[in-house]
């Protein structure tokens, strides 16, 4: 009796201005239900960098996306962990867990001591060690810099009322590396 093969894990790795679309479709269901927040396609480009995909080696197409996730960094000390998605017939095979991972590791590489995230997944996030807080973990000098922004994921960081829609039924969560 033969025992069947496990799924080859997914390949981590940046992303590429060639996975942006594929990016946006793994966050567009997401986006529709209200889970992740939506960009324009022109937002995907400019925060390609930001970006890391986990691929399938074994696909037909040798490197099919079928997770994403991206870091952005908020101050000198704090980033946040946005539009993490994982496509539906991946889930529960630790790609989300590995992408995060490496987003955390991604931060400690950059010198930040603190992740944040805005999320309705709360215990996968307090698996990885995330808290749930209260408020905006920045001092008020901060916060004042962090107002001048007009990146729409910092004014949902910020709390601010215009986001509140967005954000309604999210924990806020922060981890301390």
């Amino acid at each position: 009796m033969t025992t069947p093969e496990a799924p080859a894990a997914p390949v981590i790795r940046p992303a590429l201005p060639a996975d942006v679309r594929t990016i946006r479709d793994l966050v567009e269901p997401l986006s529709q239900e209200r889970i992740l927040r939506p960009y324009e396609m022109v937002g995907y480009f400019e925060a390609v960098q930001e970006f890391l995909v986990a691929t399938d080696r074994a696909a037909a197409t040798g490197d099919a996306v079928v997770g994403c996730g991206a870091l952005h960094v908020m101050w000198d000390d704090l980033a946040e962990v946005r539009t993490l998605a994982v496509h539906r017939d991946w889930r529960g095979r630790r790609v989300g867990h590995a992408l995060l991972e490496a987003l955390i590791e991604r931060a400690g590489a950059l010198g930040l001591r603190r992740v944040f995230c805005l999320t309705f997944e709360v215990d996968f996030f307090a698996a990885h060690g995330f808290r749930e807080i209260d408020g905006t973990p920045v001092t008020h000098e901060v916060y004042a810099e962090l107002l001048r922004s007009y990146d729409e994921g910092v004014a949902e960081f910020l709390d601010l009322a215009r986001v509140k829609p967005n954000t309604l039924g999210n924990s806020r969560m922060l981890l301390e590396l």
